[in-house]
């Protein structure tokens, strides 16, 4: 196809492993080294070098109590009242999902939420009651919890190694991880969806993206991407549908736009191919993609023109 662009596009989402170094976790998190030791001096978080997921679920709590203008020392109030009230508890920052609501802290004990340190909500249940809110319905919660932070690792992993430019069975399997570990999430499953594109294993690309729609409905890229895949068989109609699909999701989405139109003006559906045209310099005015997309434009002007001039001419003969 002449220009074509069938755009395969990645969604951008450290290394997931036993451990995880100080500076590591610092990025990840956003943390200066200042307030990692401002919590550590206050018994906030373990004074440590290397850290697990658990680790990092307690500093990501605190990283977002603080966001929210918690202080540190209505975080220890709170901390020491859980562990006071839920005596089966005796970690409240890794074992339990703190957080804000507007200007409250509270604790989200499976369907209801407790304001910690007065025991307000919970006031109701006897302690058998609140064990048997607690013995079930938090350990699956911090279980998923942990698994979907894991899953996000590896995605980053994946993104890095890519990057990196190493070996594709590599990223893979970072992505198969990741994929493993939160089958939901659309933008993995995309990802390793162009990486077989790219290899032009056409089945394997097509099942992962099929995958991310069934994990994500709405999720136009993955509608673009199947749509740029067929492009590439030669399938048009299935590559119109897609294409089409992407933007009834998404009308501002360029890339479609643009390969719709290559696809009409391919098939001398002249009119459509000059309204997606349009549609895209509206979007991209600036791009060399958008240079190409006004010759294309032109071409198209320039053809009606001399058409219509030869029937006008045939007319006039008769």
């Amino acid at each position: 196809m002449d220009a074509a662009r069938a755009t395969i596009s990645r969604v951008r989402g450290a290394p997931a492993k036993e451990a995880y170094q100080r500076s590591e976790v610092r990025r990840m998190l956003e943390l200066s080294e200042r307030q990692l030791r401002s919590w550590e001096r206050q018994g906030l978080a373990p004074r440590l070098s290397a850290y697990s997921f658990p680790d990092l679920i307690v500093l990501r709590t605190l990283a977002k109590l603080r966001q929210s203008g918690v202080s540190p020392v209505k975080i220890r109030r709170a901390v020491a009242a859980l562990r006071e009230k839920l005596d089966s508890v005796s970690d409240p920052l890794r074992e339990l999902k703190i957080f804000c609501d507007g200007k409250q802290m509270l604790v989200q004990l499976g369907a209801s939420k407790m304001e910690p340190v007065s025991g307000q909500l919970l006031l109701d249940f006897d302690r058998a009651e609140l064990h048997k809110m607690l013995a079930f319905p938090r350990r699956p919660k911090a279980a998923e919890q942990a698994r979907r932070f894991e899953a996000a690792l590896w995605f980053e992993e994946a993104l890095e190694l890519e990057g990196k430019g190493a070996p594709v069975l590599e990223v893979i399997q970072a992505y198969e991880k990741a994929a493993e570990l939160d089958p939901a999430s659309a933008g993995v499953l995309v990802n390793l969806g162009t990486i077989y594109f790219n290899m032009r294993d056409w089945d394997q690309a097509e099942r992962h993206y099929r995958r991310a729609l069934e994990a994500d409905p709405q999720y136009a890229l993955s509608h673009f991407n199947l749509g740029s895949l067929f492009d590439e068989k030669g399938d048009r109609s299935q590559a119109l549908l897609h294409y089409m699909m992407a933007l009834r999701l998404d009308p501002n989405y360029g890339d479609a736009h643009y390969n719709l139109a290559l696809l009409y003006q391919a098939s001398g559906q002249v009119m459509r191919a000059v309204r997606h045209w349009k549609a895209y310099l509206k979007l991209d005015a600036s791009s060399p993609w958008a240079a190409i997309a006004r010759q294309e434009l032109d071409k198209l002007r320039r053809a009606t023109v001399i058409e219509g001039a030869g029937r006008a001419a045939e007319k006039a003969g008769a």
